[in-house]
Order: C-alpha cells, then structure tokens, then sequence
C-alpha cells in the first residue's frame, strides 16, 4: 500500500508541479542576539564599554572576555569558557591581538561569525610575528620587560595606540596596560575559523600599530566583508557607534 500511494504521489507531481510549492519550507535559523567580545593586547575589556553598550540598548545580549595576555592557549581557553556559557548563538568579535584569538576559539559551536576589528586574522600555521613582518606597523613603542613580556612605553602610547581619544583617557589606558607575554607572537594558529564561519572586518585607517595595509591584506585573504573607518587601533572606543553597527550588520546576516 505505501508503494502505491508513493507513486501516486510522484504522479501528481508530474501532472500538477505546482503541488511541490506547497510543502512545508524549513524552519529558518533564529536570529542572533549574542555576542561576545574580545580585547587584544595591553588592553582589558572594559574598554569595549560604549559598544556594549550601543548593542546592550539595541536588544542585544553582551558577554565580555577578561583573557589573561599570558598564553595563547590561555586566551582561547579563556573565551571558550564565556562562549560554553551563552544561551545561543553569537557574534565573536576580536580586536587586535583578539582576532588572533577568535580565529581559533571561532571554532566553538555557539559561534555563528565573526567580526575583526583592526585585529589579526591568522591562517593555519600563521602567527602574529609571521603577519607583521609582512608589513609591519608605524609604531615603534613596544618594548619587552624583564620577564618575557611586552608593554607599550607609556609616553609614546596616546600617539601609537589612541591617537584620537582625550588625552586623560589615553594616559589611564597608558598606565593601565595588561602585559602580554611575548610567547604569545611565536604561536602558530592550527584551525582558522574564517574558513568554515562569515567573516567582517573593520579597517582602523589611521592605526599605527597594526598597518592598515596588512589590515585590508589580512581581510581580503579569509574573504571577509571589510568596513573601513577612520580612527586609531583604539577606533572601537572612539567610533563605537560605526563599531557596533558592522557587529550588528553580522548578526543579522547569521539569521
């Protein structure tokens, strides 16, 4: 009997086509109201606070990650452990050194794309070392200290970092710094989530430490949809409102 009604089925389809127009479309996917959000170096997270709290206005679930700087693998572990804790699917977005890192935590199963902001964006086998020597940056401010890490000079750092913040500003994050273990620009990255995941980046034109140039090299080699803004390495405190909509314009493309 299920033989005879499959074929009287295929049948009516032949002779009437448009009954196949009638099934039942697949459900589409929720939209994405997460995102998670990543520093890079010789920063910490509070200083995505005016994005936080753009997209927090606009209906969106904000997660922040304090990694600690002092490995990679202590970084990505330190975001995967945010992420394992989202209900959903989310945005990851990396700034700086912070792409490095959503490149391989990106690979997390609550991750739906990801957003670069003037961050590095690392193929397998790549580390931050291997990318800057292709075009390396303006600045020249970062010196080691004495136990393996790296800090920007503190009077050079308004102009290399935060070009376009006030001043009082620039000399809190000056003073502040998070030391970032040199360690760090030798490790290699062993899966890029940019080849499976939807990829945004954001070009700092005026940033001095990473070049713009390797920004937009970095970008159009993992197929990202790139925005450029004017603005500093610090372009996601001084512009967040053009920061916040490229975020925005990902999660809704990840419905």
């Amino acid at each position: 009997m299920k033989t005879i009604h499959a074929f009287l089925g295929a049948a009516a389809l032949i002779a009437f086509p448009g009954l196949a127009a009638a099934a039942p479309a697949a459900p589409a996917s929720p939209a994405v109201r997460n995102v998670v959000l990543v520093h890079g170096a010789f920063a910490d997270g509070s200083g995505w606070q005016p994005v936080a709290e753009i997209l927090e206005k606009d209906g969106y679930t904000v997660s922040i990650v304090q990694e600690p700087e002092t490995s990679f693998v202590d970084d990505v572990t330190a975001t995967n452990r945010i992420l394992d804790r989202v209900q959903g699917r989310a945005v990851l977005v990396g700034h700086s050194y912070g792409g490095a890192i959503i490149t391989e935590a990106g690979n997390n199963l609550h991750v739906a794309s990801l957003v670069y902001v003037a961050g590095f964006v690392p193929d397998e086998g790549d580390t931050i070392l291997s990318q800057i020597e292709k075009n390396p940056p303006a600045a020249t401010s970062i010196a080691p200290t004495s136990d393996g890490y790296l800090l920007i000079d503190p009077a050079r750092f308004a102009a290399d970092f935060a070009a376009d913040l006030p001043p009082a500003q620039a000399r809190f994050m000056a003073i502040s710094q998070v030391p970032w273990n040199k360690a760090i620009l030798s490790t290699p990255i062993t899966a890029p989530a940019w080849k499976s995941k939807p990829a945004y980046g954001i070009v700092a034109q005026q940033d001095r430490m990473i070049n713009p140039d390797l920004e937009r090299a970095m970008y159009r080699h993992a197929g990202a949809s790139v925005t450029e803004i004017k603005g500093s390495h610090a372009v996601f405190i001084s512009q967040p409102r053009a920061v916040a909509n490229v975020i925005e314009q990902a999660a809704r493309a990840s419905r």
